[in-house]
């Protein structure tokens, strides 16, 4: 009897330390519901949306809002979306908001309809693609811009109040803008694949309107915001505007499969910088990298093989991103710094935006090695695409709350996550709860200043994020951290819907303390 109560106690000790170490290894492995990110992700958008919301709006505290604009122009600018926490309507943030929920409806188109989440996806790129049919009122003029930020930021007011100016500005033959009309191109060549079999008609107007912008952008050539010049000091565009008329010529090619498209891409490889910049980060400004890894794409097809050479030095670009990405180029200039808990780091004002972006590419980039039986390789070191994946989830990860401040930088996932978001809209009462008015500087004063948490959740929204030491502090004027951008999000719907499919199959699996991916 004593020797069965000894064998008893120690199988009850054994048990206790074996739950003892599945606490310990579940602490340290946090299991994220990428479903539900991916949900959140795509109600950001209808957070963000301007002009006459549909019977469908979803996200109950906004309402109509922007429905004079254009009229002063006489134009129809109705619609599109604002890009941040404040309500001026920029084109080319905008475009590439569209154009990266395009890409990533394209690659994981699958796996986001498996998610029950398709439909959400393509209404979040028809409501830019709408306004950029409006804004392209001919061949040779794109409207740029809906109201200006000097005035916006003037006012904290909801976007249903608006008071400030609503003034438009475009781009033409005499004030030319290669890079907004090459983004805007890009975007609505990319959503007319995502449509092509559920409303070809749609497809094929959102193709005439590609490429019309096309020829206008590299016939009168020229920077947008030398055009537009109330932009230059919220959306300039650093990098010119070579980077977009590739980017451009890359999507009408992958739209059409004119060669005349592609020949553009490799004629123009060198001098327009697409075989010669290699480049660390890929933002609405610096579509490079982006190029660089849909060239790479090309390759592995055999009608591309009279120009492997060219199409080998834009592998090599992308490759060198890659590289920077997971730390694995010479010298610390040539890679993106990193945080103390891993976090890519490339610059204190929104950062979120560039770790988004990459967690895209590398997600990308994995899946077209896997799918090709190759290996990248860095500075000699080779590196698998569960590697990369890897790489790419640690990134998403640590945005979904696996970070020194255990918080969600996604808000409204999980129960920690920015409360105090720089939004307009978001941190006053909601229009549908109260109509009442509220003016210019009145939201300074009576809800701006207000240190309690916003009265609406933007849900789905990234924000710019923590600082290179991994801290964050939720005040609503620390903007640099607590603003969140369309272009922010956009990358993460297909991420997220990559992994979750990969959770779905098991093939995320515990390894070293934190959840790596599996052979896949």
């Amino acid at each position: 009897m004593e020797e069965k109560n000894q064998f008893a106690f120690c199988l009850h000790c054994w048990f206790c330390l074996l739950l003892l170490l599945v606490s310990t290894v579940n602490s340290s492995v946090q299991a994220f519901d990428y479903a539900d990110a991916l949900s959140k992700s795509l109600l950001y958008f209808e957070a963000q949306r301007s002009g006459r919301l549909p019977y469908n709006q979803r996200l109950s505290w906004r309402d109509h809002s922007g429905l004079t604009d254009g009229l002063e122009q006489g134009v129809d600018l109705v619609g599109g979306y604002y890009d941040a926490g404040d309500h001026v309507k920029f084109g080319l943030p905008m475009a590439f908001t569209v154009t990266m929920l395009s890409w990533g409806a394209i690659e994981y188109r699958e796996q986001i309809a498996e998610a029950g989440e398709l439909e959400h996806t393509m209404e979040a790129i028809k409501w830019g693609t709408d306004y950029f049919i409006k804004a392209h009122t001919s061949p040779n003029v794109l409207w740029a811009e809906v109201g200006d930020g000097d005035t916006d930021h003037y006012c904290w007011q909801r976007p249903e109040d608006m008071t400030t100016s609503r003034q438009a500005y475009k781009v033409d033959e005499q004030n030319p803008g290669s890079d907004l009309a090459g983004e805007t191109a890009a975007a609505m060549a990319a959503a007319s694949i995502v449509f092509r079999e559920t409303n070809p008609h749609y497809s094929h107007l959102l193709l005439h309107h590609a490429q019309e912008l096309f020829e206008f952008g590299d016939k009168y050539r020229g920077k947008y915001d030398d055009s537009v010049e109330v932009v230059k000091s919220y959306y300039a565009s650093v990098s010119g505007y070579m980077d977009e008329l590739l980017w451009a010529a890359m999507w009408l090619y992958k739209a059409t499969d004119n060669k005349h498209y592609f020949e553009y891409v490799i004629s123009n490889a060198h001098c327009f910088g697409g075989t010669g910049w290699a480049i660390t980060e890929f933002s609405w400004d610096v579509k490079y990298a982006g190029l660089q890894v849909l060239a790479s794409k090309f390759l592995v097809e055999e009608k591309h093989k009279d120009h492997v050479d060219t199409l080998q030095q834009y592998k090599s670009k992308a490759e060198f991103y890659m590289c920077s990405c997971l730390s694995k180029n010479n010298g610390s200039s040539n890679n993106v710094g990193l945080t103390p808990a891993g976090l890519l780091y490339v610059r204190q004002w929104n950062n979120m935006q560039y770790v988004s972006t990459a967690s895209f590419l590398l997600t990308i980039y994995s899946d077209l090695l896997h799918n090709t039986n190759q290996r990248l390789t860095c500075n000699g070191i080779t590196v698998s695409p569960e590697e990369i994946l890897g790489f790419a989830k640690s990134q998403i990860d640590y945005i979904l709350g696996s970070n020194p401040m255990n918080m969600s930088y996604l808000v409204g996932y999980g129960s920690n996550y920015p409360k105090r978001v720089h939004h307009r809209g978001a941190s006053m009462v909601s229009y549908r709860e109260n109509k009442g008015f509220i003016g210019c500087t009145q939201g300074y004063d009576n809800w701006y200043s207000n240190e309690g948490p916003n009265p609406n959740v933007v849900v789905g929204a990234l924000v710019g994020g923590p600082d290179f030491e991994d801290k964050f502090e939720d005040r609503r004027n620390n903007y640099m951290q607590t603003e969140a951008c369309t272009y922010n999000t956009a990358p993460l719907v297909a991420v997220f819907a990559k992994l979750l499919d990969l959770q779905n199959q098991n093939l995320l699996v515990p390894e070293s303390n934190s959840l790596m991916v599996a052979s896949i």
